[in-house]
């Protein structure tokens, strides 16, 4: 019997949306376990016998093209230009997902919006609370972020342990959580603001959103576009990566699914681990413990070892308490208050938002350290909880059902 157009169409439409987060949830855990090979990888050439050479690999000056006022070191190249494309990239999946994927409707936003809230506000505050009256209080943006690839790839290690809604939730989560580091960057992390450029930068985005309007076909002129919107944030004093943010908001919803399928192999597998490398490219100091133990350690690892779950399962309960917001089908308060263990993990986007607020290396150095020692901890507290909590529903499972599963085990060896 064939199907009914609007049946086929609707799964088409389905396969369309759904295709990249299947992409992204399958190549979450290769590129999470590359971050980490990258980062100690990098960790390890910075403190051996070549340490000097890989240290000035990346942090060099460059005079090529000097007059046109372009990044000068491997390393600013690295985060101003390499990291647009990963912004580019996270930026189309906020936007498919806000339009027509699991965020389009309100009560399936609600829960992941106000989860991402908490989960910002709480690691925020407990930082500052650390950093009062040190001088660090303006790196606050560090713990608030979420990594997308890191904390996918540690769910996926989880196996069944870790149901595929709760995955779906956390990647969402994620998603906005990344949408609001986004604009704590691009509000307060950017540099004293050149008027000139920046409204070059509004010209050129004017162009980009005509273009959407007389649906002018995607294709030379609107990249062409997009390097120019790059060059003149760059000048401005915004962040130059954020031109990645804006170009993907300026582009129609059918291009969305293109722009993700050309990208994402290259950000995830060659965009994100020079990211690692080059900024886990640091002298590790003598004493790590007391750089963990400072102020500016102990905020960031708080932040986001304790302040993360814990901000997102209060303002979650209270959301699902008053009947705002309601749990994902076969997801219990256990699970989530797990879940939120791992939105813990915060390495790509806190590490970029360290190398803005510190302008000196011995802070930045100290909250990459603490940003690494806060993924070891997240990921084996997550690890040990869910192994708990899975081990509790063994022990309640009754003697009858044990029994019947030894037998369907018996039958099927």
């Amino acid at each position: 019997m064939a199907l009914e157009p609007s049946f086929t169409n609707t799964r088409k439409v389905r396969h369309h949306f759904t295709t990249p987060l299947r992409d992204l949830l399958n190549d979450s855990r290769a590129t999470g376990v590359l971050l980490i090979g990258c980062a100690f990888i990098s960790l390890c050439l910075s403190n051996g016998a070549s340490g000097s050479w890989y240290m000035s690999l990346w942090n060099s000056k460059m005079v090529i093209l000097n007059g046109l006022r372009l990044p000068d070191t491997l390393s600013s190249w690295v985060n101003n230009f390499v990291m647009a494309f990963f912004f580019l990239l996270v930026t189309t999946e906020i936007k498919r997902e806000l339009v027509a994927g699991e965020l389009s409707s309100f009560k399936n936003a609600i829960l992941p919006f106000g989860a991402a809230f908490g989960g910002m506000m709480v690691p925020a505050l407990l930082f500052i609370v650390f950093n009062w009256h040190t001088g660090f209080s303006h790196g606050w943006g560090i713990p608030t972020a979420t990594d997308i690839a890191f904390s996918l790839a540690a769910a996926s290690l989880l196996g069944k342990r870790f149901p595929v809604k709760l995955k779906i939730l956390l990647m969402a989560l994620a998603i906005i959580d990344d949408l609001g580091a986004i604009l704590v960057i691009a509000v307060f992390y950017g540099g004293h603001l050149q008027g000139f450029y920046l409204v070059g930068s509004g010209l050129i985005y004017l162009l980009l959103l005509g273009c959407r309007y007389f649906k002018i076909k995607f294709g030379v002129l609107q990249v062409l576009l997009g390097f120019g919107l790059w060059y003149t944030l760059l000048q401005s004093g915004v962040e130059a990566s954020m031109a990645g943010v804006l170009f993907a908001f300026a582009l129609p919803i059918d291009t969305l699914s293109v722009i993700e399928k050309a990208i994402h192999k290259y950000v995830n597998f060659l965009a994100l681990p020079l990211f690692a490398l080059a900024n886990t490219a640091m002298i590790m100091p003598l004493h790590v413990l007391d750089s963990l133990n400072s102020n500016l350690g102990m905020g960031i690892i708080c932040g986001l070892v304790i302040g993360k779950p814990l901000g997102i399962f209060l303002v979650s309960r209270v959301m699902v308490g008053l009947k705002i917001a309601r749990l994902p089908a076969n997801v219990n308060w256990k699970q989530f208050f797990g879940m939120g263990s791992l939105a813990g993990i915060g390495f790509t986007v806190s590490i970029f938002t360290a190398m803005l607020a510190f302008s000196s290396s011995g802070p930045r150095d100290i909250a990459k350290i603490a940003v690494l020692a806060s993924i070891a901890a997240s990921v084996i507290v997550s690890f040990v909880y869910f192994w708990v909590i899975g081990l509790r529903k063994v022990k309640i499972k009754t003697p009858s059902l044990l029994g019947s599963q030894l037998a369907a085990e018996m039958q099927y060896s």
